[in-house]
C-alpha cells in the first residue's frame, strides 16, 4: 500500500529533479551568453575609435567579408594593411572577437618586448590537439620552465652535431636536382620541403624517414593535411566548437591525421627510450644525438624529467615548426636568386672564395665565412617571411598607437607588411641583400624586421634554421645556376601557417661552370 502511494510521488520527484536540472542548465547557458554579450559590448565601446575597414555586423563581425579562397584571403589582409599603412593599427572583428593588425615597428615593439603579453593568440588552440602545450602553444610558468629547460639544447656547439645530417640530405637534394639540368622549368617547392622534413626528422627524432625518396608516405601526407585543415578552421568561427567540427569532413580528416602523427611520434619516443636504456649512461654509444635524446635526459631545476607526454609535445612542435618554415626560406631564396642574376653572381664569387671548386661538406667555419649568403637569406625573409603573421592574446588592456586595445583582444603582427615599411626599407619590393650589411643595419628600428619574432618569445630554433638554410643553399649553388621567370603576381601567395606560393616555385637549372651570364 505504501509502495503504491510512494510510486507516483517518486515519479513526480524525478520529473521535478529533471526539470530543475534542465532549468539550471538553461540558466547557466543564459548567464554565459549574457556575460559574453556584456564583454562584447564593453570591447565594442572601448575600441570604437580604432580604424577599421567598414562597420562590423553584430555578433559575426567581419567574418562574412573574408574571402573563402586561401590565396584571395591573404591578398585581402595585405590589401587592408597597405590601405591603412598611414594609420597606426587596423581593427577587425572575427565573430565577437576583436583583432588588431600591427605593421609599424613602434607598435610591434609594444607587444614583443612586454614580459606580460606573452600569451599566444587564442587561434593557437587549434594546434593544441596536435602539439599539446609545448613551447609554441604553452604560456605562463609552464612556458617559462620549458623554455629555460630547452634553451641549452639549441646551443651552437650542440647544433654542430646536426651539420652532418644537413650535408647528407642536401646532397640527396642535389642528386634529385641533377636530372633537371638543361631541362624545362620545374616546381622545386615540394622537393626542398621533403629535404627539410628529412633533416628535422633525423635531428629531432633520430629517425630517417627517407621522405626525399618517398614523398607519398602516410606521415608526410598527414603533416600537410593537418596544416591545411587547421588554417581553414581558424577562418571559420562556426567550425570552432569541437563537437560541431567533428560533424564536418574536415573535422574527421583532422582526427585521422592526428592519429597518424601521434602514433608515429609515440613509437619513435618508445624506441629511442628503449635504446637509451640498453646503453651506458644518458648518451650511450649513439653516434648522433637527436633533440629527442636531449629531451629524454633533460631535467628542470628540481631535477624532474619530462614525461612521455611532455616529450611528445616538444618533438611534435619541432616537427611542425622546424621543416615548413625552413623549406619556405630556402625556396624563396632560390626564387629571388633566379630572378636577380647579379646577386647570384656575387653569391657564386663568395662560394668560390670559400670552397674553390670542391663539393666537400659544409663546415661550421664555412658557415661563418658565408656572410653575403647570410644577407641573401635575411633579405629573402624580409620579402617573404616564412611566418607571414602571428598573434598574441592580450591579458590586460594595452595602449598601442594612441588607442586602448581591450584585454582579451588578439594583437596580430603582420611581418609581410611590417617588412615593407619604406621608412626602414626604401624601395621595399626590391631584393637588395646589401640592406643587411652591418653599416646599413645600424640605426634601423630593431622591430622593423622580425622574421623569427623577437623579445621573450622569439624563435628558439633560429640558429638551427639559418644553419640549415645556408647549408642547403651552399650545396645547391655550388652545383647549379638558377633561373626563374615567374613574376611576383604569378606566385599566388597563400598566407597559411607559413607563406607558400600557391602556384609553386618554377626554376630552370644549368650546371655551374663559372661562366654564367
Amino acid at each position: 500500500m505504501a509502495e503504491a502511494w510512494l510510486a507516483p510521488v517518486g515519479h513526480k520527484l524525478l520529473l521535478w529533479g529533471a526539470a530543475s536540472a534542465a532549468s539550471l542548465a538553461g540558466a547557466t547557458l543564459l548567464l554565459s551568453l549574457l556575460q559574453m554579450l556584456v564583454t562584447y559590448a564593453r570591447r565594442w565601446r572601448q575600441m570604437w575609435g580604432i580604424p577599421t575597414v567598414e562597420t562590423a555586423l553584430p555578433l559575426v563581425g567581419h567574418s562574412l567579408l573574408f574571402k573563402p579562397d586561401r590565396q584571395e584571403f591573404f591578398q585581402q589582409i595585405i590589401q587592408y594593411s597597405e590601405e591603412y599603412r598611414h594609420r597606426p593599427l587596423l581593427k577587425l572583428w572575427i565573430g565577437t572577437l576583436p583583432m588588431v593588425a600591427l605593421y609599424h615597428a613602434e607598435n610591434v615593439e609594444v607587444i614583443l618586448t612586454s614580459s606580460k603579453q606573452i600569451d599566444k593568440s587564442s587561434m593557437y588552440q587549434f594546434l593544441q590537439p596536435w602539439l599539446g602545450l609545448g613551447l609554441l602553444t604553452s604560456t605562463g610558468n609552464k612556458w617559462r620552465t620549458r623554455r629555460k629547460m630547452l634553451t641549452p639544447t639549441f646551443h651552437f656547439t650542440i647544433l654542430e652535431n646536426f651539420l652532418d645530417v644537413m650535408n647528407e640530405q642536401a646532397n640527396v637534394l642535389v642528386k634529385k636536382f641533377e636530372k633537371h639540368v638543361n631541362q624545362e622549368a620545374f616546381d622545386c617547392f615540394f622537393d626542398v620541403t621533403l629535404c627539410t622534413l628529412d633533416i628535422i626528422c633525423e635531428t629531432a627524432m633520430g629517425k630517417n624517414i627517407n621522405a626525399q625518396n618517398n614523398g607519398d608516405s602516410e606521415y608526410v601526407r598527414a603533416v600537410y593535411r593537418m596544416s591545411e585543415v587547421i588554417m581553414q578552421r581558424i577562418k571559420m568561427p562556426w567550425l570552432w566548437p569541437d563537437l560541431l567540427y567533428l560533424m564536418f569532413k574536415e573535422g574527421r580528416e583532422h582526427k585521422r591525421s592526428l592519429k597518424i602523427l601521434h602514433t608515429f611520434t609515440n613509437n619513435v619516443i618508445i624506441e629511442r627510450a628503449n635504446e637509451m636504456k640498453s646503453n651506458e649512461g644518458c648518451w650511450g654509444q649513439n653516434k648522433r644525438r637527436a633533440f629527442l635524446d636531449l629531451l629524454l635526459c633533460a631535467t628542470d631545476d628540481e631535477g624532474n624529467k619530462l614525461s612521455h607526454e611532455d616529450i611528445r609535445e616538444e618533438v611534435d612542435t619541432f616537427m611542425f615548426e622546424g621543416h615548413d618554415t625552413t623549406a619556405a626560406a630556402v625556396n624563396w631564396s632560390l626564387y629571388l636568386l633566379g630572378s636577380y642574376p647579379e646577386v647570384q653572381r656575387r653569391v657564386d664569387s663568395e662560394l668560390d672564395a670559400v670552397f674553390g671548386k670542391s663539393d666537400r661538406p659544409v663546415t661550421v667555419e664555412d658557415l661563418k665565412r658565408l656572410k653575403y649568403l647570410d644577407c641573401v637569406i635575411k633579405e629573402a625573409l624580409r620579402l617573404f617571411p616564412s611566418v607571414p603573421l602571428f598573434g598574441r592574446t592580450l591579458n590586460e588592456d594595452c595602449e598601442i598607437g594612441g588607442f586602448t586595445v581591450s584585454k582579451g583582444s588578439e594583437a596580430v603582427i603582420v611581418p609581410y607588411a611590417l617588412h615593407r615599411d619604406p621608412r626602414y626599407f626604401p624601395e621595399p619590393e626590391e631584393f637588395q641583400p646589401e640592406r643587411f650589411f652591418p653599416e646599413n643595419v645600424q640605426g634601423r628600428h630593431p622591430y622593423a624586421y622580425v622574421p623569427f619574432s623577437a623579445g621573450p618569445r622569439n624563435c628558439i630554433g633560429q640558429k638551427f634554421a639559418v644553419m640549415e638554410e645556408k647549408t642547403i643553399l651552399s650545396c645547391l649553388l655550388r652545383q647549379f645556376w638558377v633561373e626563374s621567370n615567374q613574376k611576383r603576381e604569378e606566385l599566388g601567395l597563400v598566407g597559411d601557417l607559413i607563406l607558400r606560393p600557391n602556384n609553386g616555385i618554377w626554376i630552370k637549372l644549368k650546371k655551374r661552370d663559372g661562366n654564367e651570364s
